[in-house]
């Protein structure tokens, strides 16, 4: 996944220095979505909690995001903070995103409509906080795709409806109060449909 990783920052940064070269705007934007998450567990986690349907935690949760960066009329580079938290059965999870994107922009139609499609690499923070256990938390790395539809509404304003996706090794533990540890568990993907808005400048 390294590997990956650094021909996705290389590759990313050439976009970047694409999209910069010619006149670009600065744009900052709110979004917010829906989230679920893809948990693996281990086997002891499995064995010591009855299997615990830890998918459903953050499954289609609220997730509200930030972001900003540069666009012109080929595609855009930004930085997006997101955050979603959910609990289910005493079971609590916490996720927050800090990503670097780049899309590609491709007009359809004669109103500025666009589709866009691009990749995404960052970090992901995991913390579990469920009722009973000792909270723990971990940084890992993410990387994914997304792809959308955006419509300006104004010269200065846009809206968009998107969908991405993320593979990502964040994990954490999970150990009773007084006891010891009772196994881990993985976060190996998330998606998440959202609407945006965006203001240039």
């Amino acid at each position: 996944m390294k590997l990956t990783l650094n021909k996705l920052a290389i590759a990313t940064s050439l976009a970047f220095v694409a999209v910069t070269a010619n006149a670009s705007d600065t744009f900052v934007g709110t979004t917010y979505g829906t989230t679920s998450n893809n948990i693996q567990k281990s086997k002891s986690l499995n064995q010591n909690l009855n299997h615990p349907n830890l998918d459903k935690v953050i499954d289609d949760s609220g997730t509200w995001g930030i972001r900003a960066g540069q666009s012109n009329d080929m595609g855009r580079y930004y930085m997006t903070y997101e955050y979603t938290s959910d609990t289910n059965k005493g079971y609590k999870l916490r996720q927050q995103n800090l990503l670097g994107s780049y899309d590609l922009y491709l007009p359809v139609g004669s109103y500025g409509t666009k589709l866009f499609g691009g990749g995404t690499a960052g970090l992901v923070k995991l913390d579990q906080d469920s009722r009973g256990m000792k909270r723990d938390s971990d940084v890992g790395y993410a990387i994914g795709l997304q792809t959308g539809l955006l419509q300006p509404i104004t010269r200065n304003a846009s809206i968009e409806t998107g969908y991405r996706y993320l593979r990502t090794n964040a994990g954490t533990e999970m150990a009773p109060h007084g006891q010891g540890k009772a196994g881990s568990l993985d976060l190996h993907s998330s998606g998440e449909l959202y609407l945006g808005t965006n203001w240039q400048f």
